[in-house]
């Protein structure tokens, strides 16, 4: 199918390269949504100058600001025929809309709601989804949302005429509706709770919650001292992964050998290699690495620079 498009090949490692213009654009298409991904999905409620109400999914979509508050999605111009959607119609026509966010309870209806159905053909109903009144737009918000959020719409960018183009669709949030539920004890949004969901390329999803959540550390003042301070050892560990030195890198500073707190594995791989240091490196490389996985930086610190 993509026999036309070619490879560059780097030692055993083959590249695929892709100009847009060289391949057919519903192919430029999937390959971008592949890449990059995952996306929040915008589930767009408008309506037209005769009151019909419209729902539907968007996957190019995103926050841009907080002051003021701007969000943008683009309903693109359809690549098979290169006509629009009726939610840009709509907007054009009411220059308003709310955005509902999507959790994992209620994606099935959501892609229903997607489905091409005729203009005036309401898919609240076809969805099943419940439609309740606005405070500040005519939009109706979805009630099974755990967070809708009433915009304006500031402006619309079209970034061509043709097949695919994108239609950025620049809103500015009036008013937020959070469901309790999804809250913590400090009032924040719990990832967890909310269990929202993502686009992938093709027909795949991917869920925000569980074990697909994790946290970065990162310092807000001060720099971490960088890969290119990390000792050769341990930036050329052949055990050590990018994400395992980039733990380290992130420490703002390089600990002093001192007093190692030695633990019972630390003492057998220092007694058991004593007379092969590169095996005991190795093994103090694989120590390390465990720890990092518990997110115990420090300790790992001192495991590496036990041999120093």
């Amino acid at each position: 199918m993509f026999s036309n498009i070619p490879l560059i090949f780097f030692s055993t490692i083959a590249v695929m390269k892709i100009v847009p213009g060289e391949i057919k654009t519903a192919q430029l298409h999937a390959y971008l949504l592949g890449a990059v991904a995952p996306r929040p999905i915008c589930f767009a409620s408008t309506i037209d100058d005769k009151g019909h109400p419209n729902l539907s999914p968007f996957s190019f979509f995103n926050v841009f600001g907080s002051r003021p508050p701007i969000l943008i999605f683009s309903p693109s111009r359809r690549v098979r025929d290169n006509t629009i959607k009726h939610s840009l119609e709509n907007v054009y026509a009411t220059k308003e809309v709310v955005i509902n966010m999507v959790s994992y309870d209620m994606v099935q209806q959501t892609s229903l709601s997607s489905c091409e159905y005729p203009k005036h053909i309401n898919e609240f109903e076809k969805a099943g989804f419940t439609a309740i009144p606005s405070d500040m737009v005519k939009p109706f918000r979805v009630k099974e949302s755990p967070v809708n959020i009433e915009c304006k719409v500031n402006q619309v960018i079209e970034t061509g005429h043709e097949g695919g183009a994108a239609n950025l669709i620049i809103c500015e949030v009036l008013c937020m509706h959070i469901d309790d539920r999804v809250l913590n004890d400090k009032a924040q949004i719990d990832p967890h709770k909310i269990d929202l969901v993502a686009r992938m390329g093709f027909d795949y999803y991917c869920r925000a919650s569980g074990a697909a959540v994790f946290e970065v550390p990162k310092p807000n003042v001060e720099l971490g001292v960088g890969f290119d301070a990390l000792p050769p050892v341990i930036r050329n560990s052949p055990v050590l992964t990018g994400n395992d030195l980039g733990m380290l890198a992130n420490a703002t500073n390089i600990p002093v050998v001192g007093n190692i707190m030695v633990d019972d594995r630390l003492a057998q791989i220092l007694r058991d290699f004593d007379n092969d240091k590169q095996a005991q490196t190795l093994a103090l490389h694989q120590y390390a690495k465990d720890l990092l996985q518990n997110k115990e930086v420090q300790k790992a610190w001192q495991v590496l620079l036990a041999n120093s």
